[in-house]
């Protein structure tokens, strides 16, 4: 069959520009396969990243028709498939297929679809990701685990950091300072490992403003593209319950964000919005400088006559208290 391939092509420092490339190719061959061919038989200056082909290393990470993935991993007959879907769905007249390739986002680019990972590998140090036994005596052999302690690591010891769920994050686009959702699920293995002797102070480090869990905007798109089914979001959620579990509502905004979303949805079914305000900015009127920040948007809200003057339980409280309870419950 003939595909059209749109690739992005961009020296370091400057703007990209597509360059379509038309080649015949099989329904089974993958996105990796295709960009070689390109290379090989066509423009032998196209630069991209490929190692094992086997979705092992995942070095060939790059965007796919818009999302991030494996071009070892994905072919040409399941990539069609998924935009023909998207065209009939949208009344789009059939043509040529395309499939368009580009890098990664939130890296910047050195040539075409390889991009700069620094802040990736950086972000990651800044949550020790490494067994901490500093304070242990050496044994005379290895740290055991039993078959449970070992399975809570299986999930996140399959990341391969392919940099795929870090380049779609929302939160490291507009918050520097935000480590990723890469950083935060080899985060939780540490904290979930159990010959590790560092959990407390990894969990304060982990709460630290907007660069850890906090920082997260639970978008769901790192779990959408995980290439290995790590599920960051799924992680950072454990860490952020491990840090619940040890702080109280007054110790930061952070907490009490949380705390009292989930007691306001058990009380009411849903949120009230005019106490939500108080109790985690103005901290239950014991700070008042939140307080006082909470006055020009309440006055906007009055003017314009979005401020509830009273709040109305939803008709299902009960149940949702009950399946609240429930889920704390099997914690």
């Amino acid at each position: 069959m003939e595909v059209i391939f749109k690739i992005t092509r961009q020296e370091e420092n400057s703007h990209p520009v597509f360059k379509s490339y038309v080649l015949e190719v099989e329904p089974g061959n993958t996105i990796l396969d295709c960009l070689n061919q390109i290379k090989w038989e066509q423009d032998g200056t196209l630069a991209f990243r490929k190692n094992c082909r086997n979705t092992i290393c995942g070095s060939c990470a790059v965007r796919i028709n818009g999302r991030s993935a494996l071009a070892c991993k994905e072919n040409v007959g399941s990539e069609l498939a998924r935009l023909e879907k998207i065209s009939s769905s949208a009344n789009q007249p059939q043509t040529t297929p395309e499939i368009t390739v580009a890098p990664l986002g939130n890296m910047p680019v050195i040539k075409d679809l390889v991009v700069d990972m620094n802040s990736f590998w950086h972000n990651l140090e800044k949550v020790a990701p490494y067994v901490s036994t500093a304070s242990r005596q050496v044994p005379e052999r290895e740290f055991l685990q039993t078959p449970q302690e070992r399975s809570l690591l299986d999930q996140t010891g399959n990341c391969i950091m392919c940099g795929a769920c870090y380049s779609e994050c929302n939160a490291v686009e507009v918050n520097p300072d935000f480590v990723g959702p890469h950083a935060l699920a080899k985060a939780y293995r540490m904290v979930a490992d159990s010959r590790d002797n560092n959990t407390e102070q990894r969990l304060e480090t982990y709460s630290t403003g907007t660069q850890g869990v906090w920082g997260c905007t639970r978008c769901l798109y790192c779990d959408a593209v995980c290439p290995m089914e790590v599920a960051p979001l799924e992680q950072i959620t454990k860490i952020k319950q491990e840090i619940l579990e040890r702080k109280q509502a007054d110790d930061s905004r952070a907490i009490r964000h949380r705390q009292v979303l989930v007691d306001l949805v058990k009380q009411g079914g849903w949120i009230d919005e005019r106490q939500f305000g108080v109790q985690v900015v103005g901290n239950y009127f014991r700070d008042l400088q939140g307080l006082l920040s909470l006055a020009p948007l309440g006055l906007r809200m009055l003017v314009r006559g979005k401020f509830p003057l009273s709040f109305e339980p939803s008709a299902g409280t009960q149940e949702v208290r009950s399946l609240i309870e429930s889920v704390q419950n099997s914690d």
